[in-house]
């Protein structure tokens, strides 16, 4: 297969489900409203690359390089970031939903979550050190033998953290969020 190379392109409202995205590399390009739902972009770079209001949803990303990308209003349900191409791997995500996705064993450090609902991720076994979760909806998500050290979860809510078996030392929780904390207990607490 030819690898193509597109550089500072603008994509606006098109479905690539129906309108075929060229395999290879996109760098410095923004996407707009476009459709990528199941469709299977392994293998493709995006390189300096802002998304905005566009639908990942089921997509296939293995081997797929999302470096200093930039996802705005994106609907990105259900894929496998432990698939794409870890080397280099740094995204900002803002009023997202990542809702059912995973993030399986991955070094997330150079990843922020702004605004975004993280329904039922699965975080187990990644590296979450100094990761700020800023208003982020956790129900559901799965923290396993993950670290969590300095992370940051004050302005989040819903998330429940076994910390007898995830490393948080120096992670920052609100007061109102320390139930997360003792939810195993299943024990009431007054304020």
């Amino acid at each position: 297969m030819i690898r193509g190379f597109t550089e500072d392109k603008n994509f606006q409202r098109i479905e690539f489900t129906r309108e075929l995205l060229p395999f290879g590399d996109y760098e410095n390009c923004t996407f707009e409203n476009c459709i990528f739902s199941n469709m299977d972009l392994s293998g493709m770079n995006f390189i300096d690359c802002k998304f905005d209001a566009c639908d990942f949803s089921l997509a296939k990303i293995a081997n797929t390089s999302f470096r200093d990308v930039e996802f705005m209003g994106c609907k990105l349900l259900g894929l496998h970031f432990e698939d794409c191409n870890k080397t280099g791997l740094s995204s900002e995500f803002k009023d997202c939903q990542l809702d059912l996705s995973s993030f399986y064993k991955l070094s997330l450090r150079n990843i922020k979550f702004r605004n975004c609902s993280l329904c039922e991720v699965d975080f187990t076994e990644s590296n979450l050190t100094g990761l700020i979760f800023d208003s982020c909806e956790l129900s559901g998500a799965i923290f396993k033998d993950s670290i969590l050290e300095k992370a940051d979860f004050r302005t989040s809510h819903n998330f429940s953290i076994d910390p007898e078996i995830n490393k948080i030392k120096k992670a920052k929780f609100s007061a109102a969020g320390i139930m997360g904390l003792l939810d195993k207990y299943d024990i009431e607490i007054e304020q």
